[in-house]
Protein backbone atom coordinates (compact mmCIF):
# COMPACT_ATOMS: atom_id res chain seq x y z
CA UNK A 1 0.00 0.00 0.00
CA UNK A 2 1.54 3.33 -0.92
CA UNK A 3 -0.28 6.26 1.18
CA UNK A 4 -0.07 9.28 -0.86
CA UNK A 5 -1.79 12.39 1.24
CA UNK A 6 -3.30 12.50 4.49
CA UNK A 7 -5.51 15.24 5.39
CA UNK A 8 -7.09 16.35 8.59
CA UNK A 9 -11.01 17.19 8.14
CA UNK A 10 -12.34 20.02 10.81
CA UNK A 11 -13.00 17.49 13.66
CA UNK A 12 -10.26 16.66 15.76
CA UNK A 13 -9.06 13.12 14.71
CA UNK A 14 -10.93 12.73 11.60
CA UNK A 15 -8.97 11.91 8.50
CA UNK A 16 -9.03 11.15 4.84
CA UNK A 17 -6.21 9.19 4.04
CA UNK A 18 -5.41 8.39 0.07
CA UNK A 19 -3.67 5.78 -1.33
CA UNK A 20 -2.32 4.74 -4.77
CA UNK A 21 -3.93 2.84 -7.29
CA UNK A 22 -1.81 1.54 -10.14
CA UNK A 23 -3.47 1.32 -13.69
CA UNK A 24 -2.67 0.54 -17.05
CA UNK A 25 -4.69 -0.96 -19.82
CA UNK A 26 -6.35 -3.76 -17.96
CA UNK A 27 -8.16 -1.42 -15.45
CA UNK A 28 -5.89 -1.21 -11.97
CA UNK A 29 -4.21 -2.60 -8.87
CA UNK A 30 -4.22 -1.46 -5.74
CA UNK A 31 -3.38 -2.13 -1.87
CA UNK A 32 -6.20 -0.38 -0.49
CA UNK A 33 -5.34 -1.62 3.08
CA UNK A 34 -1.96 -2.94 4.55
CA UNK A 35 -1.57 -2.36 8.46
CA UNK A 36 2.34 -1.84 8.45
CA UNK A 37 1.64 1.38 6.31
CA UNK A 38 -0.62 2.89 8.65
CA UNK A 39 1.54 1.75 11.61
CA UNK A 40 4.77 3.71 9.86
CA UNK A 41 3.35 6.49 8.10
CA UNK A 42 4.24 9.87 9.47
CA UNK A 43 0.79 11.10 9.59
CA UNK A 44 -1.13 8.35 10.74
CA UNK A 45 0.45 8.07 14.51
CA UNK A 46 -3.24 8.24 15.94
CA UNK A 47 -3.92 5.27 13.63
CA UNK A 48 -0.53 3.19 14.81
CA UNK A 49 -1.44 -0.26 16.30
CA UNK A 50 -5.30 0.27 15.57
CA UNK A 51 -6.54 -3.38 15.67
CA UNK A 52 -9.43 -3.99 13.11
CA UNK A 53 -11.27 -6.60 14.25
CA UNK A 54 -14.55 -6.46 11.81
CA UNK A 55 -14.73 -5.62 8.43
CA UNK A 56 -18.46 -4.89 6.79
CA UNK A 57 -19.88 -4.45 3.45
CA UNK A 58 -23.45 -2.07 2.82
CA UNK A 59 -25.39 -1.74 -0.34
CA UNK A 60 -27.52 1.44 -0.17
CA UNK A 61 -30.65 2.15 -2.63
CA UNK A 62 -30.19 6.53 -3.75
CA UNK A 63 -31.51 8.34 -0.92
CA UNK A 64 -30.51 6.52 1.88
CA UNK A 65 -29.01 7.70 5.03
CA UNK A 66 -27.84 5.69 7.79
CA UNK A 67 -26.48 6.38 10.92
CA UNK A 68 -25.27 8.27 13.22
CA UNK A 69 -24.02 5.03 15.02
CA UNK A 70 -21.81 4.74 18.08
CA UNK A 71 -20.98 1.78 20.52
CA UNK A 72 -18.91 1.40 23.86
CA UNK A 73 -17.40 -1.93 25.19
CA UNK A 74 -15.46 -2.15 23.25
CA UNK A 75 -15.28 1.09 21.64
CA UNK A 76 -14.91 1.47 18.04
CA UNK A 77 -13.26 3.43 15.71
CA UNK A 78 -14.14 2.73 11.53
CA UNK A 79 -12.28 3.46 8.73
CA UNK A 80 -14.74 3.92 5.43
CA UNK A 81 -14.83 3.65 1.89
CA UNK A 82 -16.69 3.71 -0.81
CA UNK A 83 -16.29 0.97 -4.04
CA UNK A 84 -18.86 2.75 -6.09
CA UNK A 85 -21.23 5.20 -6.20
CA UNK A 86 -21.30 8.10 -3.86
CA UNK A 87 -20.55 8.26 -0.37
CA UNK A 88 -21.33 11.16 1.99
CA UNK A 89 -19.77 10.66 5.42
CA UNK A 90 -21.12 11.94 8.25
CA UNK A 91 -18.83 12.52 11.59
CA UNK A 92 -20.41 14.12 14.29
CA UNK A 93 -18.32 14.81 17.86
CA UNK A 94 -19.61 13.25 20.59
CA UNK A 95 -17.28 14.02 23.32
CA UNK A 96 -17.04 15.57 25.94
CA UNK A 97 -15.34 18.89 26.29
CA UNK A 98 -14.62 18.53 22.73
CA UNK A 99 -14.52 22.03 21.11
CA UNK A 100 -16.26 20.78 18.13
CA UNK A 101 -18.85 19.06 20.37
CA UNK A 102 -22.22 18.98 18.90
CA UNK A 103 -21.19 19.65 14.83
CA UNK A 104 -20.90 17.61 12.35
CA UNK A 105 -19.11 17.04 8.89
CA UNK A 106 -19.66 15.70 5.64
CA UNK A 107 -16.91 13.86 3.29
CA UNK A 108 -18.40 13.40 0.15
CA UNK A 109 -16.46 11.04 -2.17
CA UNK A 110 -18.09 12.56 -5.52
CA UNK A 111 -14.71 13.58 -6.70
CA UNK A 112 -12.43 10.80 -5.19
CA UNK A 113 -13.37 7.88 -7.88
CA UNK A 114 -9.99 7.81 -10.64
CA UNK A 115 -8.17 4.69 -11.82
CA UNK A 116 -4.90 6.47 -9.53
CA UNK A 117 -6.06 6.87 -6.07
CA UNK A 118 -8.46 5.63 -3.64
CA UNK A 119 -9.55 7.26 -0.38
CA UNK A 120 -10.24 6.02 3.17
CA UNK A 121 -12.14 8.01 5.73
CA UNK A 122 -10.99 7.23 9.21
CA UNK A 123 -13.99 8.00 12.38
CA UNK A 124 -12.29 7.38 15.76
CA UNK A 125 -13.67 6.51 18.90
CA UNK A 126 -16.48 9.51 19.78
CA UNK A 127 -17.27 10.03 16.32
CA UNK A 128 -21.04 8.92 15.62
CA UNK A 129 -20.68 8.29 12.08
CA UNK A 130 -23.05 7.59 9.31
CA UNK A 131 -23.59 7.70 5.57
CA UNK A 132 -25.59 9.67 3.11
CA UNK A 133 -26.20 7.81 -0.25
CA UNK A 134 -27.27 10.15 -2.62
CA UNK A 135 -27.52 6.98 -5.56
CA UNK A 136 -26.66 3.93 -5.16
CA UNK A 137 -23.56 3.13 -3.64
CA UNK A 138 -21.70 0.02 -1.92
CA UNK A 139 -19.42 0.85 0.96
CA UNK A 140 -17.17 -1.10 3.45
CA UNK A 141 -15.78 -0.17 6.39
CA UNK A 142 -13.07 -1.81 8.73
CA UNK A 143 -13.76 -1.69 12.64
CA UNK A 144 -11.59 -1.40 15.81
CA UNK A 145 -14.19 -3.50 17.93
CA UNK A 146 -16.85 -6.16 17.18
CA UNK A 147 -20.41 -5.00 17.33
CA UNK A 148 -22.00 -5.47 20.56
CA UNK A 149 -25.91 -4.45 20.36
CA UNK A 150 -25.89 -4.25 23.70
CA UNK A 151 -23.38 -1.18 23.57
CA UNK A 152 -24.63 0.61 20.44
CA UNK A 153 -27.16 3.19 20.10
CA UNK A 154 -27.25 6.48 17.67
CA UNK A 155 -28.12 9.78 17.48
CA UNK A 156 -30.66 11.02 14.81
CA UNK A 157 -29.38 12.49 12.02
CA UNK A 158 -32.82 14.50 11.72
CA UNK A 159 -32.15 15.90 15.50
CA UNK A 160 -32.29 19.48 15.69
CA UNK A 161 -29.64 20.12 18.20
CA UNK A 162 -27.11 19.12 15.75
CA UNK A 163 -24.84 22.04 14.31
CA UNK A 164 -24.42 21.99 11.20
CA UNK A 165 -22.18 24.98 10.27
CA UNK A 166 -18.77 23.45 9.30
CA UNK A 167 -20.39 21.31 7.23
CA UNK A 168 -20.09 22.24 3.36
CA UNK A 169 -22.96 24.31 2.57
CA UNK A 170 -24.07 21.98 -1.04
CA UNK A 171 -23.49 18.96 0.73
CA UNK A 172 -26.27 20.57 3.65
CA UNK A 173 -28.64 21.56 0.51
CA UNK A 174 -28.05 17.93 -0.62
CA UNK A 175 -29.30 16.14 2.32
CA UNK A 176 -32.28 18.46 3.04
CA UNK A 177 -33.92 18.76 -0.06
CA UNK A 178 -33.84 15.09 -0.16
CA UNK A 179 -35.42 14.72 3.40
CA UNK A 180 -38.03 17.36 2.21
CA UNK A 181 -38.65 15.31 -0.91
CA UNK A 182 -40.09 12.56 1.06
CA UNK A 183 -37.68 10.42 -0.85
CA UNK A 184 -35.19 9.65 1.97
CA UNK A 185 -34.81 6.36 3.08
CA UNK A 186 -33.96 5.66 6.46
CA UNK A 187 -35.21 2.67 9.45
CA UNK A 188 -37.28 4.08 12.26
CA UNK A 189 -34.03 3.25 14.37
CA UNK A 190 -32.41 5.79 13.03
CA UNK A 191 -34.64 8.35 12.47
CA UNK A 192 -36.04 7.94 16.26
CA UNK A 193 -32.48 7.78 17.72
CA UNK A 194 -31.43 9.92 20.47
CA UNK A 195 -31.18 14.02 19.73
CA UNK A 196 -27.73 15.07 21.15
CA UNK A 197 -29.43 16.45 24.55
CA UNK A 198 -30.72 13.00 25.35
CA UNK A 199 -28.35 11.26 24.65
CA UNK A 200 -25.93 13.75 27.15
CA UNK A 201 -28.15 13.12 29.82
CA UNK A 202 -27.08 9.38 30.08
CA UNK A 203 -24.53 7.97 32.24
CA UNK A 204 -22.94 6.65 29.04
CA UNK A 205 -22.38 9.74 27.36
CA UNK A 206 -19.41 10.57 29.78
CA UNK A 207 -17.00 8.07 28.50
CA UNK A 208 -16.45 9.62 25.35
CA UNK A 209 -13.98 12.08 26.49
CA UNK A 210 -12.15 14.76 24.15
CA UNK A 211 -7.98 13.91 23.93
CA UNK A 212 -6.39 17.68 23.32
Amino acid sequence: MKIIEVKNLAIKGCKVIKYQRFDDERGFFAESYRKNDFDTHSDTTDLRNKNFTQMNESFSKAGTIRGLHFQWNPFMAKLVRCISGRMIDLLLDIRVDSPTYGKIIAYDTRNSFSHNTGEWVYAPVGIAHGVFLPEDTLIEYFCTGQWNPDCETGISPLANDISWDLCDTEVFELLHKTINSGKLIIKDKDKNGHSLGSWSKLSESKLFKFEA
